[in-house]
């Protein structure tokens, strides 16, 4: 059990790190519909969920959001912060007067589910899957959830992006790292990362186990990657290219013997919403330049 609590909040605590993501690309994509917008004050408490909505042009609607969610970056100015997922209380989603609550069921903590079940708000928890089939899924049923019926839009979007991505004759291995201050993880199999780079033409480099475990010089070693992937503003904290170099293990890589490192927006790359096409096909491109 304490493994399994120890790699929800690991999970979890990667999300967090897209509040430090510097979110230049804009607004989410609205989708005109036809369906009138409904009176609802929405409380997401998942970055995708919270991408899936305003996509759908119900960002006015949202009034309050957890640390992950990040894009669009409209929403810091209009919906408040309630905080981390894993913590937070019922008190600041109460103070927003919510009619709907959104949630993943990766993310929210057992304490707060039973408080908001109680309080008699309508609330909806999704099934997140970190696949694409499985983002089509949440944006139909978040569509539904909000009185949306026009979201196909968005799906189309996700498969026109991905017929983008170009095959690579030789997969890399990559492994993604989590650098947040001195923490350093690894994503295992069954993770978003994983799960992303599989998309985007590589191979997970980590198989031996499930979910984020703590780097190691062995574990590295025996990955011997061939890039070594990063969120942006993890890469930065770990002191730059240079920094990851010196992490241990990685000079014995392939990667860290030809200096391939890449870094990625971590609300694009982690949220596996509306946007997972555009993140697997920035993702494809860099492991192409990388691989030559």
């Amino acid at each position: 059990m304490k493994k399994i609590i120890l790699a929800a909040s690991l999970l979890v605590a990667v999300y967090s790190c897209k509040k430090e993501e510097n979110t230049k690309t804009g607004n989410a994509t609205e989708v005109n519909s036809e369906t009138p917008k409904s009176n609802n004050k929405i409380v997401t408490l998942n970055g995708g969920i919270t991408e899936i909505v305003a996509a759908l042009g119900h960002e006015k609607e949202i009034v309050g959001t957890d640390v992950t969610s990040t894009y669009p970056a409209s929403l810091k100015s209009t919906a408040v912060d309630l905080g981390h997922v894993r913590s937070m209380t019922i008190e600041p989603i109460m103070a927003v007067s919510p009619t709907l609550i959104l949630a993943s069921d990766k993310d929210i903590n057992p304490a707060l589910m039973g408080k908001i079940k109680s309080s008699g708000i309508r609330t909806e928890i999704f099934d997140q899957e970190f696949t694409v089939d499985g983002t089509k899924k949440l944006i139909a049923e978040v569509a539904k959830a909000i009185g949306n019926a026009d979201y196909q839009k968005l799906n189309d979007k996700i498969d026109a992006d991905l017929k983008q991505i170009q095959p690579i004759a030789k997969k890399p291995k990559v492994l993604f790292i989590y650098a947040r201050g001195n923490m350093l993880m690894v994503a295992g199999k069954n993770t978003p990362m994983a799960s992303l780079i599989e998309i985007a033409g590589g191979e997970n480099a980590v198989n031996d186990f499930e979910d984020f475990k703590p780097l190691t010089p062995e574990a590295v070693v025996k990955a011997n990657p061939d890039v070594l992937f990063f969120f942006t503003s993890g890469l930065q904290g770990a002191g730059g290219n240079e920094g990851a170099l010196k992490m241990p293990g990685v000079s014995q890589t392939n990667a860290g013997k030809n200096k391939k490192i890449i870094a990625m927006d971590g609300g694009l790359v982690s949220g596996f919403g509306p946007r997972l096409g555009e993140a697997a096909v920035g993702l494809n491109k860099l492991l192409i330049e990388n691989t030559k």
